[in-house]
């Protein structure tokens, strides 16, 4: 049962009452619909909880999601990643991974094995540095395998106790990072968040089609619940990285890879030294259909830009670091930074750096 404004399920019949009418179920409109016993079991009135979540939420300035339409694009990736930048910028961020059954933030944060701690006020987030919290269900599973087998209305749970309980103290942002779809997660955040304000999602998304259908999804999502899309991040757009850095392999007649990688990086450093510098770029996934930047355009959202796949980048997320405290991401790291300045300053959150100076 999907609610297009939030009371009205898309699919009733001609005269519903509403989802959160006393007469939901149970008035001779709703005979035959297929979300009569839904509605009518469905507990009535506003949620109590929402109260509490607001009182909550009233310290944090921005809340911005991070969706994607499809698993392994990238989405956890590009949430940490912001959240470095952001607390890079001086601003005090919170990253809350609401992705139950894949919690991939707190390897990426560099904090596999942290416990949280209850105190008089609450949760308290991990914290990475003073200005960057923490919150994921990865800190509570006993055993980092355990798989968390899980239906919606305990998920949904969970996800309200980390709004309710979690004492954030004072953000600037609040990063959502999100589980792939549309599913009860989603719906359950912006319906927790809504009352507060959300600033907008960011979408992942890779070049080829059978990711863009199903971002086009995701976008759709927003426009119904009424999340502002704050634009769309093409990731893995080619492989780029070091020519020196590549492996080279020869095969022989039978079929065999033989590694001659030591024999060419020899040839450039005698022979072509001034090649030795050179950015390798190659196309990973079809993108002749345009990618994410025509989808944006035919859609109306706001493209940011492209990220190469860059192993740098991968191992920064694998060992929980920054992209940007050194030069190893040089093909990844700048594309994210002009990326993340795009998006602040499309969205006027460049004032709070004037504010924070």
């Amino acid at each position: 049962m999907t609610m297009e404004n939030g009371e009205i399920p898309e699919n009733a019949n001609e005269h519903c009452p509403g989802a959160q009418s006393e007469s939901a179920g149970k008035s001779d409109a709703c005979e035959g619909c297929p979300n009569q016993e839904a509605c009518a079991t469905a507990p009535k009135g506003p949620d109590p909880d929402l109260v509490v979540i607001a009182e909550r939420m009233a310290t944090v300035k921005h809340k911005i999601l991070v969706l994607s339409g499809k698993g392994g694009v990238g989405k956890s990736t590009f949430s940490a990643q912001l959240s470095f930048a952001l607390a890079a910028m001086d601003f005090q961020v919170g990253l809350l991974d609401v992705d139950i059954c894949g919690p991939s933030i707190p390897k990426m944060l560099g904090l596999e094995g942290q416990d949280i701690r209850r105190s008089n006020l609450g949760w308290t987030p991990v914290y990475v540095d003073s200005n960057l919290g923490v919150m994921s269900i990865g800190f509570m599973l006993p055993d980092p395998d355990e798989a968390v087998i899980w239906r919606g209305p305990r998920k949904n749970g969970l996800i309200k106790n980390f709004l309710k309980e979690v004492y954030w103290n004072e953000l600037d942002f609040l990063v959502v990072d999100s589980p792939p779809g549309t599913s009860d997660e989603h719906i359950s955040i912006v319906q927790c968040l809504g009352a507060t304000g959300i600033d907008g999602a960011i979408i992942v998304a890779t070049p080829q089609q059978v990711s863009l259908i199903d971002v086009r999804k995701e976008i759709n999502f927003c426009k119904k619940v009424g999340v502002k899309v704050l634009g769309v991040v093409e990731n893995m757009s080619g492989l780029s990285q070091p020519v020196m850095d590549f492996k080279f392999m020869r095969m022989t007649e039978t079929g065999e890879h033989i590694d001659v990688s030591e024999w060419v990086r020899e040839y450039f450093r005698e022979k072509a030294p001034e090649l030795q510098d050179l950015i390798a770029c190659s196309e990973v996934f079809d993108c002749s259909s345009g990618g994410a930047e025509k989808m944006c355009r035919e859609m109306g959202v706001p493209f940011l830009g492209k990220v190469p796949l860059d192993p740098q980048l991968c191992k920064a997320a694998e060992e929980g670091r920054s992209c940007f405290i050194d030069q190893k991401c040089g093909a990844s790291a700048p594309a994210l930074k002009i990326i993340i300045e795009k998006m602040i300053e499309n969205n006027g959150f460049s004032r709070m750096l004037l504010d924070n100076a």
